[in-house]
């Protein structure tokens, strides 16, 4: 096991926001085409992904992992693209597992590829909780969204195998677009009432360039709460921890909670721990980021202790707020798609 340095200071941003949590993108493709993340518009046949040999190896992600963990990470999310796209994925938890002061890994994925044998094989090596796209509970919306005639039950099937396999938590999210998929907010709150799984719905957000944001088509975190607690009525919970992105209702007859993220009508950056690394070896300090800082060579030197510095020398001039001043912006600027950095 890999020995945290204890004389390492933890780092700390510009507003004294610690850095707790990275997400690593393994991958940038994905085999849904979600008008929100992915349209086919711009992600068609002849969209030129990202050659292997330019994504980071494993070795490299597990540099970056234990420099972060010496800097203060104590968890790590897999995203992509679809993480279960990339081949060999056990091995890079393994891996990750077995850094000192890593105490939470999991994963995001829209579980259309997990089998009942690839939902143990994680969970064995060592993946301790996911959280799961789904959009809808019809099919006829759900394959609008995604846009590749998956059906809602192939999502279902991968959700019940992460059950099987007994992961710590399985999270649902939803993403809820004003005119897309907003009718089904009710529906997706009487299905996951009282299963155990936490349904959290997601305010339709600017991140990239190809989705065409408009807060028009944003359904607000409290007109959701407003909605879900007129039938079956909820009451704020507190927070699990300081930075937690969603923030939770407790179903008022026992049936569990739901978490809704407002990162457009109630922004959280005040509380952001989170560094995201593009599956290139850049590090984006926020999710709104127009762009990232290359980290692939010093990863690819071999240097944990240059990974580490120069991971704390860009958290400590980090100044990021984008929630909190988007309407303040009067110029567009092109910002890094989600599908290239993960949520």
């Amino acid at each position: 096991m890999t020995d945290v340095k204890t004389a390492v200071a933890p780092a700390s941003d510009r507003f004294d926001r610690p850095l707790k949590d990275l997400r690593v993108s393994v991958t940038d493709r994905c085999n849904f085409r979600c008008v929100y993340c992915m349209p086919k518009t711009v992600f068609n046949k002849d969209y030129k992904f990202l050659p292997k040999s330019e994504l980071l190896t494993f070795e490299e992600i597990e540099r970056m992992v234990q420099a972060s963990a010496e800097l203060g990470v104590t968890k790590i999310r897999l995203t992509g693209g679809e993480p279960l796209v990339r081949r060999d994925l056990e091995q890079l938890i393994s891996k990750i597992r077995n850094v000192a002061g890593i105490t939470d890994v999991s994963m995001t994925t829209n579980a259309s590829l997990l089998t009942r044998d690839r939902a143990r094989s994680l969970r064995d090596a060592g993946l301790q909780r996911l959280n799961v796209s789904l959009d809808a509970m019809d099919d006829e919306t759900f394959m609008r969204v995604n846009d590749v005639d998956v059906t809602v039950q192939t999502v279902l099937d991968g959700i019940q195998h992460a059950a099987d396999a007994k992961f710590d938590s399985v999270k649902v999210n939803m993403v809820v677009k004003k005119g897309l998929n907003d009718h089904s907010i009710l529906p997706m709150a009487r299905f996951f009432h009282g299963t155990g799984q936490i349904l959290r719905f997601i305010e339709f957000m600017d991140v990239g360039n190809s989705n065409a944001w408009d807060l028009s088509h944003v359904t607000t975190s409290q007109e959701i709460a407003d909605l879900i607690n007129a039938e079956m009525p909820i009451a704020p919970a507190k927070a699990n921890y300081r930075g937690e992105v969603a923030k939770r209702w407790e179903y008022l007859d026992g049936g569990g909670e739901i978490g809704i993220i407002s990162s457009v009508s109630d922004p959280f950056c005040g509380d952001c721990s989170r560094a995201r690394l593009s599956a290139t070896g850049s590090i984006y300090t926020c999710l709104f980021a127009s762009s990232g800082h290359d980290m692939r060579s010093v990863l690819r030197s071999g240097d944990v202790d240059a990974v580490r510095d120069a991971l704390s020398k860009l958290w400590s001039v980090r100044g990021d707020r984008y929630s909190e001043t988007r309407t303040q912006v009067s110029v567009i600027r092109p910002k890094v798609e989600m599908s290239f950095i993960g949520g």
